[in-house]
């Protein structure tokens, strides 16, 4: 080919963001569009660098073609105002508002954007960096949602941070339960109970920008946690939700023909996300508002882990089975994760696992069609049972009993054994420690009530959201020991009276609830169990302790200063 005819060269191009995810772009005139481009990294870079001194390292996602020329794209974070005046940022959302006023390569190159957007907040974070990292006990930030006597009284309770601190030896480890002798009633509590760390950042985080952000709008995603007195108090001091734990929009207005809260976002809203972690179609959408993201997004790193592990599974061929609640706000945000890595697929319990297992085992085409019916809406797109199948792992919603995830990667073991032979069929299942995602938090809950079951009961309570899955596990355990005189209830209003509590029946709709006898007389003493979902706050437990103790005369019962003397 002779050199007038020999095709342009390759450019490289850096698109800038700031932490906003706004793109930095050159004015309209001679050089509108990209302004940061060289026949190299080493030239790009230099442009980069003669407007933004501080950004992350260039990096390379992918090549397109735009006005006759080949372009290998690169982002990078950049810190500060441009040093030329001609560049300026812009969201997402403007610049496709305005395709006329963009240079035809610019405009080229944000079309192929759409799959990398929910890279853009966390260009500044390695493959093994954490977006929220749990805060040491010394720098945790307890003042800060408790600045009046209601979130004093919801968040704070003397005797819970004695029986922490007497009872708690390891964060990861469950101890013996602690017995609060009160005279006439005596309270069971397990070691571990309540606000897991998770929570408490997500928790800290939202205190904290209300606080630091009074001139602006802030939303929350969804509910930060799973406790409705959590989230009213939220609501008292200004903050809004954008949607439902379902992903349903909230509209402005609340009616169903008003604006969604998602179409009036604008760069200088605020949009948390909660410990449950998002969708990526829920921060793409953030992305493109041009809202920083990274700075609010409060994911649990125990979730994180899990994502993690999915992203290793997926690099090793391995199809990922999600051991979740598929309406659940973490298992979508897992899926959704996975995805980009990896085919998957949802099961919800063991039950389903076996229905799978069915069509793994399997060779007829007949029975492996059934997989697309089982489980619609809960496979990723493109998904082929007689390929993805071959090689499986299993993750899980971080709130679920670990046994039953671990029955369910030894049953799915057993089927590709009994299929492959012992050691191929070994190799096909992946799921083991060394990339172990149960949450800590969780188990040691489990651990901790399990350990308190074991003690002589008249009764259990455990407190907690009507649609907190982690909750439910708990009063499972309770249920399995003392059947009907286990109560789910979300605090002390629903102790009616000595005689009738109203019992939460989980699982069927908001509202479901049955009204239980308590005990048939209310002689003393009782021993009565209590403990709390990883979302609920300690200062709901005194108040059922003290709900249950005004049930008997104030003769019969010690004072809480006696009891806390016998604690310390």
């Amino acid at each position: 080919m002779s050199p007038a005819l020999a095709a342009p060269p390759t450019l490289v191009a850096i698109l800038a963001f700031n932490a906003r995810n706004q793109l930095a772009v050159r004015r309209l005139g001679s050089k509108a569009g990209l302004p940061f481009t060289g026949t190299d990294l080493a030239m790009a870079t230099a442009r980069l660098e003669s407007s933004f001194t501080v950004h992350t390292a260039p990096v390379k996602y992918f090549t397109a073609e735009a006005g006759g020329r080949s372009y290998q794209v690169f982002f990078t974070r950049v810190e500060g105002a441009p040093t030329d005046s001609e560049i300026a940022f812009q969201s997402l959302d403007t610049l496709a508002a305005t395709p006329t006023g963009l240079a035809p390569s610019l405009a080229v190159l944000l079309e192929k954007l759409e799959p990398h957007l929910v890279d853009i907040p966390y260009l500044d974070l390695g493959e093994n960096d954490f977006i929220y990292k749990f805060r040491p006990a010394q720098e945790r930030n307890t003042a800060i949602y408790a600045q009046d006597s209601a979130a004093s009284a919801l968040y704070q309770s003397q005797l819970c941070a004695a029986i922490k601190a007497l009872a708690r030896h390891h964060e990861r480890t469950a101890d013996a339960p602690v017995t609060l002798d009160f005279g006439a009633m005596r309270y069971v509590i397990p070691s571990h109970f309540g606000f897991c760390l998770g929570v408490k950042n997500a928790i800290e985080r939202a205190y904290e920008t209300l606080a630091e952000n009074p001139d602006k709008r802030v939303f929350m995603l969804s509910e930060l946690i799973h406790n409705p007195f959590v989230n009213e108090d939220l609501l008292r001091r200004g903050l809004r939700y954008l949607q439902t734990d379902k992903g349903h929009a909230y509209t402005v207005d609340g009616t169903s023909g008003s604006p969604q809260l998602w179409d009036t976002l604008t760069p200088d809203d605020i949009v948390i996300i909660p410990a449950f972690g998002a969708t990526d179609e829920d921060k793409r959408r953030l992305v493109r508002c041009g809202l920083a993201v990274s700075q609010y997004d409060a994911t649990c790193m125990l979730v994180e882990k899990v994502w993690k592990a999915a992203r290793a599974y997926g690099r090793e061929g391995y199809t990922v089975i999600i051991h979740g609640k598929s309406e659940h706000e973490e298992t979508k945000a897992t899926f959704s994760n996975t995805r980009r890595h990896a085919h998957a697929v949802i099961v919800r319990n063991l039950a389903e696992t076996r229905l799978l297992a069915e069509i793994i085992a399997s060779d007829d085409p007949a029975v492996r069609a059934r997989f697309y019916e089982i489980f619609a809406g809960k496979y990723t797109p493109g998904f082929d049972v007689a390929r993805d199948l071959d090689r499986v792992a299993i993750v899980n919603q971080t709130t679920l009993l670990m046994n039953e995830t671990l029955e369910i990667i030894e049953h799915l073991r057993a089927v590709y054994r009994a299929k492959y032979g012992e050691t191929e069929g070994a190799a096909r299942v992946g799921g083991t420690s060394r990339r172990d995602t149960l949450c800590y938090a969780t188990q040691v809950n489990q651990d901790a009530l399990s350990r308190a079951l074991t003690e002589p009961l008249d009764a259990a309570f455990v407190l907690g959201g009507k649609n907190s899955s982690n909750t439910y596990q708990l009063f499972r355990l309770c249920e399995q020991k003392l059947g009907a005189k286990a109560f789910f209830i979300q605090s002390e209003a629903n102790i009616l009276s000595r005689d009738a509590v109203e019992h939460y029946v989980y699982g069927h709709g908001t509202g479901n609830t049955e009204s239980r006898p308590l005990w048939a007389n209310c002689t003393a003493p009782k021993r009565v169990l209590i403990t709390g979902g990883a979302s609920c706050p300690d200062g709901i437990i005194q108040q059922v302790i003290a709900r249950i103790n005004s049930f008997f005369p104030a003769e019969q019962l010690r004072s809480v200063e006696l009891v806390l003397a016998d604690l310390h």
